[in-house]
């Protein structure tokens, strides 16, 4: 009776009392393992804008930590660029055309989108007049001579496409650079006389593409940590008063991307018939690490993966995406016509529309290709600035809010080369990939391709090892 009595006693009270003091610590545990990266990224930003608010002097110094992830993307784009785009290429076998046709509609969009990002520029800063009423009477323009003196003339642009060294590009991560080299050695291996050696680069470069998203995701854990030390360090830095004496400018800008991307980038979408949902949810991340960065390149990685995800073939990937990181930069592009004209408005010089014009087509032309350059977009503007004779003390001005308009101007540059990549797919009639069952998308043509010519090697090695074994046999 007392063993029976013992084995079904009720639990006691210090039990019960401890399991309802644990229950809500469980509750939240299972909630937390089921959130995901966006969601951290987002308290991350949250966190950051409230320390960089509340305790500057704390926020700068978590600088470093920002650094760090950025250094490490920074090591991700050389191979993931070099890998993706070669397979890409080389993959389609000797159809060069293919290429060439790839190349030429992507850089008719690039045109079309950024001269059209500049016009909404122009409207904006036209319409709402950010630069009157500023008083440029104590500011120094020793910035922008030093700026402006930057050499922005299509021979010096034309000259950093071709890099005097392939490890020296990739050290320095420049884009263009790289796919430039990129093109070379895929064309070559296309016209590459061996087959088995061409075979055998694909699978190696594939395999590392591969690898390098695997890669990517493990330095994508790290990004709460950097994004937040990020935000916190621009904010305690700058300050969010500074926003409230060029809140205008900022303001203009803010509202003219998102015109452009209402006005412009969502029609193009609707009209190439690009999945919106499936598209949102591919670029919501590379966006936030864009804005909260400010750096285009620490989107890269995971823009690339994201959009094969959804269906876009590698090798329209892997050539859009890096090539519009130099000539497709629509937030920029849009940027500069606006701080143009602002300049004039501020320094309250005469500027008539034609000049608008005019400057509108010099931007267009210097803007390309100088993605890599640190304030790249400050010293393409003092350079149009000093050409058109507006006040170079304007740069001055701008450079207190600068980082505030950076984050918002590189993550529409992003935005853009996202639905770049997509239209492009479309317009060559391969988007979407069909998904297999396993719910991955199918392999491209170069892939099986790859595969069975892989098989027929070991097929043929396997024949000869066993020819070998039977003459020495005998």
């Amino acid at each position: 009776m007392d063993l029976d009595h013992s084995t079904h006693r009720k639990p006691s009270v210090l039990k019960k009392i401890t399991t309802g003091l644990l229950w809500p610590f469980r509750l939240l545990g299972k909630w937390l393992g089921k959130t995901n990266l966006t969601f951290w990224i987002v308290v991350s930003v949250i966190f950051g804008i409230l320390l960089g608010k509340f305790a500057p002097t704390v926020a700068m110094r978590l600088k470093p930590f920002a650094d760090i992830f950025i250094a490490m993307v920074k090591c991700l784009v050389t191979p993931l660029i070099f890998s993706t785009l070669v397979v890409g290429i080389a993959g389609h076998g000797d159809d060069l055309k293919a290429v060439g046709r790839l190349a030429l509609k992507s850089f008719i969009y690039f045109e079309v989108v950024t001269t059209l990002a500049l016009v909404v520029g122009l409207v904006f800063v036209n319409l709402f007049k950010p630069g009157v009423g500023i008083n440029l009477d104590n500011v120094s323009k020793s910035e922008g001579e030093k700026m402006s003196k930057h050499d922005m003339s299509w021979e010096a642009e034309l000259k950093k496409i071709v890099p005097t060294s392939f490890y020296k590009a990739a050290a320095d991560n420049e884009v263009l650079q790289i796919v430039f080299c990129s093109l070379v050695f895929a064309v070559a291996l296309i016209k590459v006389k061996s087959r088995e050696h061409r075979v055998t680069m694909l699978a190696f470069l594939d395999s590392l593409a591969a690898i390098m998203f695997d890669v990517t995701a493990l330095v994508m854990m790290y990004a709460p940590i950097g994004i937040g030390a990020a935000l916190a360090a621009t904010i305690g830095q700058n300050g969010l008063e500074v926003l409230i004496n060029l809140g205008k400018l900022v303001g203009c800008l803010y509202g003219a991307l998102v015109g452009f991307v209402l006005v412009i980038l969502l029609p193009i979408a609707l009209l190439a018939r690009v999945p919106l949902m499936p598209f949102i949810r591919a670029v919501g991340r590379p966006f936030l690490l864009a804005f909260t960065t400010a750096s285009s390149e620490a989107a890269l990685p995971i823009a690339m993966e994201n959009l094969q995800a959804m269906g876009v073939p590698k090798n329209i990937v892997a050539f859009v995406l890096p090539a519009g990181y130099s000539f497709n930069l629509d937030g920029t592009t849009l940027y500069l016509s606006l701080a143009g004209v602002f300049a004039a408005q501020a320094g309250n010089v005469d500027f008539p529309l034609g000049q608008q014009i005019l400057m509108m087509f010099t931007l267009i032309l210097t803007s390309k290709g100088v993605a890599a350059i640190p304030r790249a977009s400050l010293i393409v503007l003092s350079a149009a600035l000093d050409q058109f004779g507006l006040p170079l003390e304007t740069i001055a001005v701008i450079m207190g809010v600068d980082a505030f308009m950076d984050m918002a101007r590189t993550s529409i540059n992003v935005l853009g080369n996202c639905l770049a990549s997509v239209v492009i797919a479309r317009w060559e009639g391969v988007f979407p990939a069909k998904p297999n069952l396993d719910g991955s998308m199918e392999a491209s043509l170069s892939e099986k391709e790859l595969e069975a010519d892989l098989s027929e090697d070991l097929d043929t090695q396997s024949v000869h090892s066993v020819s070998k074994v039977q003459t020495l046999h005998r």
